[in-house]
């Protein structure tokens, strides 16, 4: 029975007006709070997002007794978390929802969708095999995404602290942040396109761990593209000996962050004290900054390579920070504010990823089934993604946040009519911006392949 149809209470606490009370009941048949979701179904049908995972799960079921296949499971889940509703338990309710129907390509009066209890089986099902063959396959995802193979890719990686939920495997103590937790690695190229995201502890990541990431990584791609260049940017946790050992043998360049030490405070210690004396006579409001270039390394590193020291002079004192790059070419300003701080975008891309799209959910006992977790919420990433990618460029809408886009196009209350050759969808008249839904629909098929 439709969880519309059972009885609920009223609404208590509304004042009335004109001295008429309100009721407010939540009992109207019909209706959905996601009246933009079949955008949603357009994009995902075009990316075959739902198949394309689903085809690395091996279906232990009944082939007989199979109501809810795999990919409708994983198509639905991502399209909740798209659509906002990002707990699981959701599921029993949306089950019944027309407009959840209809992008699950069922008419409003057809059977409901797949239960809360479906969705966590499937969450469970994935062993380690099958989450590394789905990890491949985001990849290669990622590359068929492309109309065209690109010359040169740029890769972002980072990791994000996740607070865990109980006693669940994986889980250590981070005393920075002073809770136990996980810390998935996730990478992103340089127009925000998310190509693998991975569970692990909270902890700092070894060289050898980034290694084995990487290697998994940049041979997929290259199993794709096998003349394709590729830049890694990352922070200073990144720039491990080992890390620029396996970029240096497999033709990958890098723009890293490189930590403060006493060796290469040496050379720009001049450069400090002159640009403070130049600020302090300028008696500007804005920062003095400058730049210097000179070849050094860690007693670690297999040799010296190219630094860059960026020194910057302000009313709170002399900032400096120090990067190396595999590049040649280019001035050490030119390098360091048009590619190395590009990667400031990556915090919006983690940000779009764990907080509108609440990946940091991953509250299962299994590093299995937060795996899995992760890559539903990564196709509900390139989902959102896409749609924004589709909208008019140079407006707001291209670069609105997630949360806000989904507010604007997603969550609209709309009426469902199934009538006997059609079904009409009733949504309101006052709804600003309607000619967007005509835009973005129309874009979708020059857009995505």
């Amino acid at each position: 029975m439709p969880a519309s149809s059972e009885t609920t209470a009223v609404l208590a606490g509304l004042s009335p007006v004109a001295d008429k009370p309100i009721i407010a009941v939540f009992d109207a048949d019909g209706f959905s709070a996601s009246g933009g979701l079949l955008t949603l179904r357009e994009i995902e049908q075009r990316l075959s997002l739902a198949p394309h995972l689903a085809a690395h799960i091996l279906d232990p079921r009944e082939v007989t007794q199979v109501v809810h296949p795999i990919a409708d499971i994983v198509r639905f889940r991502m399209l909740m978390i798209a659509a906002g509703y990002e707990d699981g338990n959701d599921a029993d309710v949306l089950r019944h929802d027309p407009m959840f129907k209809l992008a699950m390509g069922r008419l409003p009066t057809s059977e409901p969708l797949c239960s809360q209890s479906t969705i966590s089986r499937l969450e469970n099902l994935p062993d380690k095999r099958t989450l590394l063959r789905m990890g491949y396959g985001m990849i290669d995802f990622y590359c068929d995404s492309f109309r065209q193979v690109p010359r040169r890719i740029v890769l972002d990686i980072d990791d994000h602290f996740d607070a865990a939920h109980g006693e669940q495997e994986l889980r250590v103590f981070n005393a920075h942040y002073d809770e136990h937790g996980f810390s998935p690695i996730v990478v992103f190229d340089g127009d925000g396109r998310l190509v693998g995201a991975v569970l692990r502890p909270a902890r700092r990541p070894s060289g050898r761990e980034i290694v084995m990431l990487l290697r998994r990584l940049i041979g997929r791609l290259r199993a794709n593209w096998p003349r394709i260049e590729i830049l890694l940017r990352g922070d200073s946790h990144y720039c491990a000996p080992e890390v620029l050992r396996f970029c240096r043998n497999t033709r990958v360049d890098w723009v890293l962050g490189v930590a403060t030490t006493s060796t290469l405070r040496r050379h720009i210690t001049g450069l400090e004290q002159s640009t403070a004396k130049r600020f302090a006579a300028a008696g500007a409001v804005e920062k003095c900054r400058r730049f210097k270039e000179f070849y050094d390394g860690a007693g670690s590193w297999d040799r010296v390579e190219r630094i860059i020291a960026r020194v910057e002079a302000g009313p709170e004192g002399v900032d400096t920070r120090f990067i190396t790059t595999s590049l040649a070419g280019g001035s050490g300003r030119v390098v360091y504010e048009k590619i190395y701080c590009q990667r400031g975008q990556m915090e919006n891309h983690i940000k779009s990823f764990k907080r509108h799209l609440a990946a940091d959910r991953t509250s299962c006992h299994t590093a299995n089934a937060n795996q899995m977790r992760l890559f539903l919420h990564a196709g509900a990433y390139w989902i959102l993604w896409t749609l924004r990618a589709a909208m008019p460029r140079r407006s707001s809408w291209r670069t609105m946040q997630f949360d806000t886009l989904r507010l604007l196009v997603v969550n609209l209350v709309v009426r469902v009519v199934e009538l006997k050759q059609q079904v009409r969808l009733h949504l309101p008249a006052c709804t600003p911006d309607q000619v967007i839904f005509a835009q973005v629909l129309g874009r979708l098929p020059r857009l995505i392949y």
